[in-house]
């Protein structure tokens, strides 16, 4: 059987290439944490709901498109019984300015849920995912709480072959196996210790490792076409500073780490002005840069915009990589502006 030869990459791409980095990148993780990290959920006192969509390398033909819709929120509305000065925007003094957090004060043991729809696709290949999300919060100090969160889902990977060419049209095994991977299960854990001026968290991603073949193992001489989808940890973490009352900036750093794949290590830094505004920065060590902002219209929405420059030999086909988000909070009851615990 005669295949061209972007098939012949198609396959090696799912037999070596599959073992490195598999899970999506995201440069707007920090603000929509929950993406990456389970134990986020419900972590507020409202549902919290976000919408993504990420274009990498614009330019190249077949590049990585990645859309999801996160929504998250406590089973129960009781974390603060009363209302805070979140909500409220007086003339001079900033209401939450170093004073408030000084103030600051875990919220008691509570659950949360949420669920994540996710797809990525990349030339022919699409991963297409669901998962439900529950996590604990509990306080361990007056001005500390940890939680932990557990995601269990489904996820299946296909192949478009009318986005392959042969030199035998009509090949009968792309034609009748289109699909790479049946539904499988995707487990994702994490854990969280959080205050009011940092955060630690680490989260692991494809708990089960999940095998993964051309034509769901079919075609003869099938090692050739195996490869297998792996776990994925995340190790972060963050500490709040003040430049003046006003203006806080938060740094932070991810550092990713996946079977037979190189270690990846991202630091940010994001200014955020009062509740109202923010801009950041990120560096992905032998990748790129990447330049965020992020405006929270009201007490019901916000959006962000991040525009990523690689460094890689990857900028002579590609014009830069764009990821747009919008968040709805659902249930503020309180108006707050800006995320309470998610700094």
């Amino acid at each position: 059987m005669k295949r061209f030869p972007w098939l012949l990459l198609l396959l090696v791409i799912i037999s070596q290439s599959i073992r490195a980095q598999q899970q999506p990148h995201y440069t707007q993780y920090i603000l929509n944490p929950f993406i990456i990290n389970p134990a986020m959920a419900g972590i507020e006192n409202y549902w919290d709901v976000k919408a993504s969509h990420r274009i990498q390398w614009t330019g190249l033909k077949g590049a990585p498109v990645t859309t999801y819709l996160t929504v998250h929120g406590p089973l129960r509305k009781s974390d603060y019984p009363v209302a805070s000065v979140t909500g409220l925007t007086p003339p001079g003094e900033n209401p939450r300015g170093r004073a408030y957090w000084q103030e600051y004060t875990t919220p008691p043991s509570h659950a949360g849920v949420g669920l994540t729809i996710l797809n990525d696709k990349t030339g022919p290949l699409n991963r297409f995912s669901i998962s439900g999300t529950y996590a604990h919060h509990i306080p361990i100090s007056p001005r500390t709480s940890v939680s932990a969160g557990i995601s269990v889902g489904a996820q299946t990977v296909s192949v478009d072959a009318t986005l392959l060419e042969f030199q035998q049209p009509g090949d009968p095994v792309v034609a009748s196996g289109q699909q790479l991977n049946k539904w499988r299960p995707e487990v994702n854990a994490g854990l969280l210790l959080y205050g009011a001026d940092y955060y630690i968290g680490a989260a692991v991603q494809n708990i089960i490792p999940q095998e993964i073949a051309y034509d769901n193992g079919k075609v003869v001489g099938d090692s050739l076409y195996r490869g297998k989808l792996v776990p994925h940890l995340f190790l972060s973490g963050g500490y709040r500073l003040w430049l003046n009352d006003d203006v806080s900036v938060l740094p932070s750093a991810m550092v990713r780490m996946v079977t037979a794949a190189p270690l990846s290590f991202d630091v940010n830094s994001k200014f955020l002005y009062r509740d109202r505004m923010w801009i950041g920065g990120s560096y992905r060590i032998n990748d790129g840069f990447a330049a965020m902002l992020g405006v929270n219209i009201n007490a019901s929405i916000n959006i962000g915009y991040s525009y990523d420059y690689t460094t890689s030999s990857l900028n002579t086909v590609s014009r830069g990589t764009h990821e747009i988000l919008i968040g709805f909070l659902l249930g503020n009851r309180f108006g707050d502006l800006c995320p309470r615990n998610l700094w």
